[in-house]
């Protein structure tokens, strides 16, 4: 427990923390690199180049500030990260490490600011969200560990298909190398998988969602190709050439707090952006089982030749009379409007989303705009966690 005293001298911090947030972070992952160079192995460098990480983890600090006397307000955040932190095989061990290197960041940037009542209080702040992470972190573990066939931190898989989907995207099929039963997952979880290529000096983490509902049979991604621009596209690219049948990858147990949770009475949208339709399409096969309500799914692509799944998702229309599916193709008919989306989703419906961040918060805002409830709209960005600037 923290004191009044420390709680309300990380309150204080707040409003600094809203200003200079990403610039601590940023020297925080510049110190926790040269430092400790083989924590690379584990950051996904893309999103650090990008600024991604730096300002997801910015907004996770800053909001622990804000909610310091009430820690259980930013636990759905807390979890969302422990998901991600245990399907990287983040350790008990590293926390020391964070917490080292982001004290010190902290203090770089505030320079006289960070007065030494800042430093304890944030140190001593640090040490309790640091518990919580590794508590949670570690009950996930040994939840996956539990799971028959389930295991800890990464497991080796084996390549048994390759499909072509379209010019863009292939789907990769996998299946546990020792022959143990494959453990089950929430449709649109996803798994991180840890790829060695020749020539780099760091292996890579991606996390790809699962793009099929759990068969016991094998775990399906599906992985669009990336302009290579170094590092973007790097893995993409390298299991689009490089990895073949039979080839052996390591791979993290199933992850995530996005996943189909609605009721069979509860009307259905699912929005699909590109790449993003890839958790939307194992929650769909998974709706049409339980929900009697009607369902709508609708795909968006630039052009005809990027969608994804077309006659799987035809043919389940077909079986399914409350299905309607939608291919809406960019280059042709447009972006998906708010007036579609008043004519089709219906405001009571639960809705789900993924895609690129534009598309995402274009969504939202349509949605809130036509009725649909905040705690109706479930989405999920590629990549770390940000929040969105929503305005309607």
């Amino acid at each position: 427990m923290l004191s009044q005293e420390t709680m309300d001298i990380i309150k204080s911090t707040a409003p600094v923390l809203e200003i200079h947030g990403k610039d601590i972070t940023t020297v925080f992952y510049k110190r926790l690199f040269e430092s400790h160079p083989e924590l690379l192995n584990i950051f996904n460098q893309t999103n650090q180049r990008k600024g991604r990480q730096q300002l997801a983890l910015a907004n996770t600090v800053y909001a622990a500030a804000v909610h310091i006397e009430k820690l259980s307000e930013i636990m759905p955040v807390v979890k969302q990260v422990a998901e991600k932190h245990r399907s990287l095989g983040i350790k008990p061990e590293h926390y020391p490490i964070v917490g080292e290197n982001l004290l010190k960041a902290i203090k770089e940037v505030l320079g006289d600011a960070a007065t030494p009542e800042i430093m304890n209080a944030w140190t001593e702040a640090y040490g309790v969200l640091a518990d919580a992470f590794i508590s949670t972190e570690e009950t996930l573990y040994k939840e996956s560990e539990n799971k028959q066939g389930g295991w800890r931190f990464f497991k080796d898989f084996k390549l048994v298909d390759k499909v072509t989907e379209n010019k863009l995207v292939t789907s990769f099929y996998f299946k546990p190398a020792d022959g143990a039963p494959l453990p089950d997952y929430k449709p649109g979880q996803y798994i991180t998988v840890h790829v060695t290529i020749p020539g780099e000096k760091y292996t890579h983490n991606r996390q790809y969602s699962l793009s099929k509902a759990f068969d016991g049979e094998n775990y399906r991604i599906s992985v669009k190709r990336e302009v290579v621009n170094e590092p973007v596209g790097i893995v993409s690219n390298y299991l689009h050439d490089h990895l073949n049948i039979g080839d052996i990858l390591p791979i993290s147990a199933p992850a995530g707090v996005f996943f189909y949770q609605s009721k069979p009475d509860t009307p259905v949208t699912f929005l699909a952006g590109g790449i993003g339709i890839t958790p939307l399409m194992s929650m769909l096969q998974i709706a049409v089982k339980e929900n009697n309500a009607p369902i709508n799914f609708v795909q968006s692509a630039n052009t005809t030749d990027l969608v994804v799944f077309s006659k799987p998702l035809h043919d389940i229309a077909q079986q399914y009379s409350n299905l309607n599916y939608f291919e809406l193709i960019t280059e042709t008919s447009g972006y998906i409007s708010k007036e579609f989306l008043e004519q089709y989703v219906d405001s009571s419906s639960d809705v789900y989303l993924c895609g690129s961040v534009p598309f995402m918060l274009a969504m939202i805002k349509h949605l809130l705009v036509i009725g649909v409830s905040k705690n109706r709209i479930y989405y999920e960005f590629f990549g770390p966690s940000m929040a969105l600037d929503i305005e309607t």
